[in-house]
């Protein structure tokens, strides 16, 4: 390939390459359902039927995976519409191809603003971490570059050690190093 080509089969190898090294937005797309949230999107946004014309809305689905990368990822409006149209992994956890329109930054305001006034948009983040809480899994935000969806530890009890821990003990047989691992007072 010249640079500056690109081969019939390139975005393929490309976005092999990217799940060969771990893309974290291929392991969220995994993880989660984003459809399940569909209904209460449109409830909320409540958009035209379109009869009349007018330019069609973007997908509630696609809006919600914004939202999610851009609380993910700590990205502004229009950081979040440049990763979009930069990012190769982000326009396949969208389903998007090179050249395809983004939503703009201005879009994502409205959408946001527009569920933040209906009280949708605080439900659906607390329903959406419950959601990745209730599979075992954490989101850990941050930089664009450190951002992950990460398993959350559980630790391994036996039914002895639940029934020594019950009564406020440590099992004898425990290391310092597990003792310290396991969160005695939590539930």
């Amino acid at each position: 390939m010249r640079l500056g080509q690109f081969g019939l089969f390139d975005l393929d190898r490309q976005c092999e390459e990217l799940s060969g090294a771990g893309d974290p937005l291929v392991k969220l797309a995994d993880v989660v359902d984003f459809e399940l949230f569909r209904p209460e999107l449109e409830r909320a946004l409540a958009f035209s039927d379109r009869s009349k014309g007018g330019r069609p809305s973007w997908d509630a689905v696609l809006m919600f995976k914004a939202f999610v990368l851009q609380a993910l990822y700590g990205l502004s409006d229009e950081a979040l519409e440049f990763q979009i149209r930069d990012r190769s992994s982000f326009q396949r956890f969208f389903g998007l191809t090179p050249g395809d329109p983004v939503p703009d930054a201005h879009l994502s305001w409205q959408w946001r603003e527009r569920l933040t006034r209906s009280g949708t948009f605080e439900r659906l983040s607390e329903r959406f971490d419950r959601y990745l809480q209730e599979r075992g899994y954490i989101a850990q935000g941050g930089q664009i570059v450190d951002a992950a969806i990460i398993e959350a530890r559980r630790p391994r009890l036996t039914v002895r050690e639940k029934e020594i821990m019950k009564r406020g003990e440590v099992p004898a047989d425990w290391s310092e190093a597990r003792t310290r691992q396991i969160d005695r007072d939590g539930r």
